[in-house]
């Protein structure tokens, strides 16, 4: 069997046997099945050679930050700073586990897209039906499928029973199972989800049996495309990563550049022996490294984690955290994320009245009005009837308990007419204890309605009907007014036909409900005997309406700067209907659907991409185009997604979103973050964490920088004036791993600022410290650094006897005026009596016990001796104390300035 390039739902089954070479009775012989196989490989999606775990975790050493740590420890070493190594070694081995963990996870989307193949399916072979595994399958064989099947491969169906359908919502997002036919379909270009005669592999059956023709098998199939998709999206560093890299490579040039010129200073005026100035050098280069940084990024990013859980987003991949706060685009799903996926009924037409109905999802409270005043529904009997009839001919049932939310059990739009039936009073039980099931006829594509025949009091048959108006209409012989039937008129068709129209174009679907009373049991109730000379009862139109919650966080995206897009299977009415009442489409927005897509070339979607707002009807490579649009005008792009054919947009985007109810693992696997809610603001919620981390992220690397400026001031300064070295290099490696560090976590757990979403996000190439923050950088470690050195000259009389305790005081206030700095590095505006002395209990805590390891240093005799200090008098502790909390008043004046002169707040 050759190649075939036919479209599979357009031939004839005649002609679809003569493709396949196969007869659509007895299926392939064993013998040719065999052959088959070995030509076109077995049905299995195949992995593609992936990267070990020894070279993924190798991989965790690349970044130029994690060489300058190593670096580092190596100089420790030197030093014989054993704790110092070993403390820097132990953060770069935790990076590198992290990281690790995190990619080699990230691999494992394979095996769960297999999870959704059946191991073995029926086959017909031989003529004869037997059982094989799934993997061998091939092209031309003949499989049966009943509800509960795992479709094994991609198939057409060839024969089926009544009301035979599928779920096909992992492969094409809609919630709703699909009615399958064995109609070819005579059109050049069928999207996936209007394939009506084709099954897909991944998919399953939810009524009814068939047989079906297996057309494509494997890597072939739908599900084997978005399997290469996704093996072939490669996994590029966050923001934040590519920004620490950079940043490291700043540090070194620096780290070389001072180290060099002290060294040189310091040769030339001779002021130390050799070696002493080479170790004062060498711990001038450990102090310029901020090495607690990964640690302290780490640390932010993990508590940032557990902050999100509670806000109902579970992060899967730590970077990703901050990755969030520079989103500018959320392309989202729509069903169950923008709206319940609750189906509601809005609006009832009976009695040639429209009445509007209250209340949202599955909780049968709501009002019903007409005309905008509330009117009883008991007051109106033609609504009763409708609802009676609606909540009578329906398989669904409404579970209430007491201390949780009512859910549906069974098909959402017959759950829709419970509800609504519930608003008046008319519960399904009831009715049905009072008016008995007798016989069903099933709803099936061809009629487009299904009726159930009841007896009701004194033993009279009636069935109950809806489905599609339009066929329904013409059923109808008689329409209910004033609680009496009467004869149906063309002027009553004609203004229920033009209802429906009005209900249709406004994204509603639709179901029309009627009755008749039958003369007795028939021998068999078949549609052509029962669904005929119906009474019309009336229109019930519904629609999955959004979730309110998501009109807040869609105003707070606005604000925010954040674009919203709408990538959903659903038709483009409904698309549209919903974007509108979310305040997403309006104005100039475009709304697309996958067919004006496909005829949308790469550069007239970048050239319109910006203007259009919903997409509908797309498939997973119109997902994975949108977002490489965005992408490529240098957005960050977050994209939620549930069924596997949005995993390869999800693994494309810079942050992908899992819903975690209804998210299929596949979708999970490749995703950065799952929302365990399943809902929009909660998105918006994580946006707002990751913002606020990534500013908490920004505060300790000012912090760290300037405490590490301030060090290297001291020394330099030293050097150029001929001084003896204010510190030594036990003293800086104390600061920067022991008094930094607890300060910097704490400012990692900062509370978010309140304005934070209403700023635009900034952009992912801006650089984690810009030139306006490195000079004040720069200033406040200059001014730290004078505070430092006013302590030394004041205790140093330029003889060898008040050296020590000079170094002491300088030690003491270096420190001690950093813990003071921590909380100018709060806001870089705002004062801290504004923002709150008690707001950060945290870094209060971390204060005060950095402060105690530094008195403990000064007091301890022992501690003394090792970190060659002497003991001050209270009258030098008054000193330190001044001098430390310099820095602190000289921020706040400059705020206080700030606030009354916007120029001034620009500068800082």
């Amino acid at each position: 069997m050759s190649e075939i390039t036919e479209q599979l739902w357009r031939p004839g089954l005649a002609r679809l046997a003569e493709l396949f070479k196969t007869d659509l009775s007895a299926g392939l012989s064993s013998a040719e099945a065999a052959a088959r196989l070995e030509r076109h490989g077995p049905n299995q999606l195949q992995e593609k050679g992936g990267e070990g775990p020894w070279r993924l975790f190798l991989a965790q050493f690349k970044s130029v930050m994690i060489w300058v740590l190593v670096a580092a420890a190596v100089v420790s070493g030197i030093l014989r700073e054993w704790v110092d190594t070993a403390a820097i070694l132990a953060i770069v081995i935790l990076n590198a586990v992290l990281g690790f963990v995190q990619e080699y996870r990230a691999e494992k989307s394979l095996a769960a897209l297999r999870k959704l193949s059946s191991p073995n399916s029926k086959a017909i072979r031989d003529g004869l039906p037997c059982v094989v595994p799934s993997a061998g399958l091939a092209p031309g064989d003949l499989v049966e499928l009943e509800a509960g099947d795992h479709v094994p491969a991609d198939c057409r169906v060839v024969t089926h029973t009544s009301s035979f359908g599928a779920q096909e919502a992992s492969l094409t997002g809609e919630s709703q199972p699909v009615s399958k036919n064995a109609e070819p379909i005579d059109m050049d270009s069928v999207q996936l989800g209007d394939r009506a005669n084709m099954l897909f592999m991944g998919t399953s059956i939810v009524s009814g049996r068939c047989r079906a023709l297996v057309v494509k098998t494997g890597m072939s199939t739908v599900l084997g495309g978005i399997a290469g998709m996704i093996q072939d999206i490669k996994s590029e560093p966050t923001p934040l990563q590519k920004n620490i890299d950079r940043f490291g490579k700043v540090i070194v040039k620096l780290c070389f550049a001072l180290v060099g010129l002290v060294f040189l200073i310091q040769l030339v005026h001779g002021s130390a022996a050799l070696a002493e100035i080479f170790l004062s050098s060498v711990s001038l280069a450990v102090a310029a490294i901020p090495e607690g940084l990964p640690a302290v990024v780490t640390v932010a990013l993990a508590l940032g984690v557990q902050r999100m859980v509670r806000r109902n987003a579970l992060i899967r991949k730590l970077p990703s955290v901050e990755t969030l706060g520079c989103a500018s685009v959320i392309c989202s799903d729509k069903t169950g994320t923008l709206t319940r996926n609750e189906m509601t009924v809005r609006a009832v037409y009976a009695g040639g009245q429209m009445f509007d109905v209250g209340g949202i999802g599955y909780e049968p409270a709501g009002e019903f009005s007409l005309g905008g005043a509330r009117v009883a529904p008991g007051s109106h009997p033609e609504l009763m009837a409708a609802l009676e009839a609606g909540a009578l001919c329906n398989g669904a049932r409404l579970v209430r308990t007491p201390d949780a939310p009512a859910r549906m059990a069974g098909d959402p739009t017959e759950g829709a007419l419970l509800v609504c039936a519930g608003k008046a009073g008319l519960w399904k039980e009831t009715l049905e204890e009072e008016r008995p099931f007798v016989e069903e006829i099933p709803f099936d594509s061809a009629r487009k309605m299904m009726s159930v025949v009841r007896r009701g009091p004194g033993g009279r048959l009636v069935a109950y009907v809806k489905g599609a108006p339009d066929i329904l209409l013409s059923r109808c012989a008689h329409i209910s007014e004033n609680g009496l039937r009467r004869p149906m008129l063309d002027e009553d068709r004609r203004e229920a036909n033009r209802q429906n129209t009005d209900l249709a174009g406004r994204a509603m679907r639709v179901l029309a409900v009627a009755w008749r009373e039958l003369d007795g049991a028939p021998e068999k109730y078949l549609p052509e005997t029962v669904e005929k000379d119906l009474t019309f009862g009336g229109l019930l139109a519904m629609i999955d309406p959004p979730r309110e919650e998501v009109k807040v966080a869609m105003a707070k995206c606005r604000t925010a700067g954040i674009r919203t897009v709408m990538i959903t299977g659903d038709h483009k009415s409904t698309a549209v209907a919903i974007a509108r009442e979310l305040g997403m489409a309006g104005g100039e927005t475009l709304a697309l659907s996958g067919e004006e897509l496909d005829r949308m070339d790469g550069a007239a979607l970048d050239g319109e991409v910006d203007r259009i707002g919903v997409y509908a009807r797309v498939s997973p490579e119109h997902k994975l185009r949108i977002v490489r649009a965005w992408r490529k005008r240098g957005h960050v792009v977050a994209m939620t997604g549930d069924g596997v054919n949005d995993a390869p947009a999800v693994k494309e985007a810079d942050i992908g979103v899992a819903m975690g109810i209804t998210g299929t693992d596949v979708t999970k696997e490749v995703s950065d973050m799952v929302v365990t809610d399943d809902n929009f603001a909660s998105i918006v919620s994580a946006v707002e964490e990751g913002r606020g981390i990534y500013g908490n992220i920004v505060k300790f690397i000012h912090y760290l920088l300037s405490c590490n400026a301030g060090e290297i001031f001291v020394m330099f300064i030293a050097s150029l004036f001929n001084m003896p070295l204010p510190l030594l290099p036990i003293h800086i490696l104390w600061v920067n791993l022991v008094t930094d560090g607890l300060p910097a976590l704490a400012l990692g757990v900062d509370p978010v600022d309140s304005r934070i979403m209403s700023k635009p996000p900034r952009k992912s190439s801006a650089p984690v410290v810009t030139v306006r923050r490195a000079a004040v950088i720069v200033g406040q470690g200059f001014f730290i650094a004078l505070c430092s050195l006013l302590a030394f000259w004041y205790e140093y009389d330029g003889t060898p006897a008040t050296l020590v305790r000079a170094r002491t005081a300088a030690f003491m206030v270096l420190a001690v005026s950093q813990l003071f700095h921590a909380f100018n590095c709060r806001s870089s505006t705002m004062s801290l009596f504004k923002i709150g002395v008690f707001t950060n209990r945290p870094l209060l805590a971390a204060a005060f016990i950095s402060l105690a390891l530094q008195v403990m240093v000064e007091e301890l005799p022992f501690l003394r001796t090792v970190f060659k200090v002497e003991a001050l008098t209270w009258g030098e502790w008054g000193i330190v104390v001044l001098l430390s909390s310099m820095p602190f008043w000289i921020m706040e004046l400059a705020k206080l300035i700030a606030s009354r002169v916007p120029r001034f707040r620009e500068a800082l």
